[in-house]
């Protein structure tokens, strides 16, 4: 009971320290994202703010290119409230763009810099973007797509060879501080950029971020790693998603640490560059702490300085694994989606939660775990009308109370019928408005908080509720299988979805002790029908699995050229399925 105490004692002591860094936003209205860079730059002018492929940007000199970038924008008739699409790799003028843009009020829309065609034409059209900027193979992606966009939209290219030369342009563009009168009339709770959704079940949608929510972002990983002035953070994360553009760089842009900015993700380049640079904290999200626990053993992976690493998406069954192996003294994990306003934080590295809310400070906090019923995907109201909350270790969806202002306001989308979606009304009584995480989750009895899945990809079979994520944290824990990606398909003449697996495989496995293990381990109800072995698992840029066309596909030997494997309920082992075995469940002859 005495532990008890004095956990929470440290959680509020940690927690109040968050919540009063996250206030003071709403105490200065009128101060805006680049005047908080701005800050930053005038106190370390000639330390180093960003190292790219060995080249090394002072603070000094990293506001000096977006100066040029602002002037620019206003040279070429750009307004206060316009929006510009950036469609680019990550490097550090990534970053110069949208901080020099909005010091004279730009908005800047981050697209997804590996779409083509009609996707990337729905992320400029949904955001009504004035010009583009980009550069290499996404300057030429975009050239070919201009014929698509809604309205006529000027491209500029800072290689010049697709669209307006952008770096001829800013050669006679100033290099000083642009007048804050071009922002003077702004305050935090206009946009400041739009990051987009992921789109792994459908087209992206364009979140807003105004000005309050960015400055939010920026200081959350400072309060949940305490990042300095001296930290070094390593970043391999695409900078149009909100972690690697919003909580890692903005993290350091706020208080003046170093970013050692990596192009894209490299397993095998990883532990050099950050034994080489110093890196003293990295960011991770989804399954990129998995590919490094996969590969082989590098000399100096345990020879560097990290001391931290922070994101989301971090299994339960990585976390130690990955702790233990690189000798990384602490990981914080944290949730919090593009959009959303209910945040978690994982304060005192519990292994496998997302974070932790006690019950007492659920009204303080504005979060609640509301009971939900699959088949609907939608909570369960009382005779009422209310929706009815979670108890301890009841899984539920994780909802975030909507206020007008502050931390718990939610701003919605480009697109407002979009918005719509997401609220929910008259949820504990009459009139109230909560968000929709749209995740499904659980609370313990000390107020920690575990993932369980994304509701769409909780399945329902044998009248059970199976979580796609907790099977796959299983099949990954089998010696030789490399990424598990568990969803539900439809089987002819049953009810609910059954489980199936994308697989990769380090080794040839046993497949019927791979059945052994999982009766072991799992429910029967749980236990997949369908393995599919693939060279590779079909994953977004920011290493989510991609279901939506696995689902599609499912076991479905006409549609998929991978081996798939099915667990025969005569034989109750798995078999390698073929033409005659997919006919008989087509024709229902199987009793399952």
């Amino acid at each position: 009971m005495i532990s008890k105490v004095i956990n929470y004692a440290r959680f509020l002591k940690r927690m109040n320290r968050v919540l009063k860094m996250s206030d003071k936003v709403d105490q200065t209205p009128d101060v805006l994202v680049p005047d908080e860079i701005e800050a930053t730059v005038d106190k370390f002018p000639e330390k180093p703010c960003i190292i790219f492929e060995g080249e090394s940007w002072t603070y000094k000199a990293f506001e000096a290119r977006a100066n040029r970038l602002a002037h620019w924008a206003l040279g070429q008739g750009l307004k206060q409230g316009d929006v510009v699409a950036l469609v680019l790799e990550n490097c550090p003028d990534y970053p110069a763009v949208w901080f020099g843009l909005s010091k004279v009020g730009i908005e800047i829309a981050l697209v997804n810099c590996n779409l083509e065609d009609d996707g990337l034409a729905h992320c400029i059209n949904i955001v009504d973007a004035q010009a583009i900027i980009a550069s290499g193979s996404q300057a030429k992606n975009t050239k070919k797509m201009l014929s698509k966009l809604d309205a006529e939209v000027e491209l500029w290219d800072f290689d010049g060879k697709f669209g307006h030369d952008l770096e001829a342009a800013l050669e006679n563009s100033l290099s000083t501080r642009p007048d804050r009168s071009y922002r003077d009339n702004l305050t935090i709770h206009d946009v400041c950029a739009y990051i987009y959704t992921s789109g792994t079940t459908g087209l992206p949608k364009a979140a807003k971020l105004v000005h309050s929510r960015m400055r939010r972002t920026f200081r959350m990983p400072i309060s949940l790693a305490k990042i300095s002035p001296d930290d070094r953070i390593y970043i391999v994360l695409p900078l149009y998603h909100i972690t690697g553009g919003g909580l890692a760089i903005g993290s350091a842009l706020y208080n003046g640490a170093t970013t050692i900015l990596k192009r894209r993700f490299s397993a095998s380049d990883f532990w050099t560059d950050v034994s080489e640079y110093k890196a003293t904290i990295f960011v991770y999200i989804g399954e990129l702490c998995r590919y490094l626990l996969n590969t082989r053993p590098h000399p100096k992976e345990t020879s560097h300085n990290l001391r931290a690493g922070f994101g989301n998406g971090l299994r339960g069954d990585v976390w130690e694994e990955f702790v233990e192996r690189f000798k990384v003294p602490s990981m914080h994990e944290l949730y919090g989606s593009t959009e959303g306003n209910v945040i978690l934080l994982n304060l005192d590295g519990k292994v496998g939660a997302i974070g932790q809310l006690p019950r007492f400070l659920d009204k303080k906090i504005g979060t609640a775990f509301v009971k939900f019923d699959v088949e609907s995907e939608l909570p369960i109201r009382d005779d009422n009308g209310f929706c009815i909350k979670s108890g301890i270790d009841e899984v539920g969806e994780a909802i975030g109370r909507i206020m007008d202002q502050g931390r718990e306001s939610f701003q919605g989308y480009h697109d407002t019928k979009q918005t719509d979606k997401k609220i929910l009304t008259n949820v504990f009584e009459k009139g109230d408005k909560w968000f929709r995480t749209g995740d499904l989750m659980r609370r313990d009895a000390m107020g920690y908080v575990y993932f369980i899945d994304r509701i769409g990809d909780t399945y329902r079979w044998k009248g059970e509720n199976v979580a796609t994520n907790e099977v796959g944290d299983v099949l990954s824990k089998f010696e030789g299988i490399d990424m598990a990606n568990v969803y539900g398909v439809e089987v002819p003449g049953c009810e609910g979805r059954a489980g199936m697996a994308s697989i990769t495989l380090v080794k040839d496995i046993d497949f019927a002790e791979l059945a052994s293990y999982l009766k072991s381990v799992l429910p029967v109800y749980a236990i997949p029908l369908f393995l599919r072995v693939r060279t590779d698992v079909d994953t977004t840029g920011t290493f989510k699995f991609r279901k939506v066309e696995a689902v599609k596909e499912g076991f479905d030997l006409k549609q998929v050229n991978d081996p798939i494997w099915f667990l025969n309920p005569e034989t109750k082992s798995y078999a390698a399925m073929n033409i005659a075995t997919f006919k008989r469940i087509s024709a229902k002859d199987y009793q399952f």
